[in-house]
């Protein structure tokens, strides 16, 4: 499955909740919470650079599928994590989170979950 695209989310369900839930300051759960980010994947075989861009910052995670990575978390604390596919599907595991992805038609959903906390993402292509 090929992840390429520009994502526009339109929906994050359980946003604050799951920022607190993994540390997240205050000033970023309360910046967070009001944005809908783009994100902007480019996919080439088994590597991806995966872009989130809002009007305050932008973030670049750059993984292999496979092989084990550096993240950078949406505080900007740095995660080791190593990403698999599965059906399709992306899937992360880090020390903070569990990360899956995928396409649904033209939409890319994203569920994290941490803590008994999940966060779903919607996103539209």
């Amino acid at each position: 499955m090929d992840f390429s695209g520009t994502w526009q989310v339109y929906s994050e369900e359980n946003l604050e909740q799951f920022l607190k839930v993994i540390g997240a300051p205050e000033i970023v759960v309360k910046m967070r919470k009001d944005v809908k980010p783009v994100m902007v994947i480019e996919q080439n075989g088994r590597d991806l650079t995966c872009t989130m861009k809002t009007p305050f910052c932008s973030r670049v995670n750059v993984f292999t599928i496979g092989k084990e990575s550096e993240i950078c978390s949406v505080d900007g604390r740095k995660l080791k994590c190593t990403v698999r596919e599965e059906k399709g599907k992306l899937i992360c595991e880090t020390n903070k989170f569990t990360s899956v992805r995928e396409i649904q038609g033209d939409e890319m959903i994203e569920v994290r979950s941490e803590g008994g906390e999940r966060l779903k993402r919607e996103s539209k292509a």
